[in-house]
């Protein structure tokens, strides 16, 4: 019998389910999901906000006469 069907028989009802990740983690695979995809956007947005901040350093400011940059 396969890991599947062994699973399936096991489980009955509660099969597809939502599960915990670890049983001793209160933490369900759905919410490891959305944690996934928060933290992917957040890191977007930062990466984001670096290069902005860098073109502003690099280029904005000193065109403006706001500061010089030193090689």
């Amino acid at each position: 019998m396969g890991e599947a069907k062994r699973r399936k028989t096991t489980l009955k009802e509660k099969y597809g389910q939502e599960t915990r990740i670890l049983p001793w983690v209160p933490i369900t695979k759905s919410q490891a999901e959305l944690f996934v995809a928060w933290t992917t956007r957040g890191a977007w947005i930062g990466i984001g906000i670096m290069v902005a901040a860098w073109v502003t350093i690099r280029f904005i400011g000193p065109a403006f006469g706001w500061w010089q940059v030193v090689s």
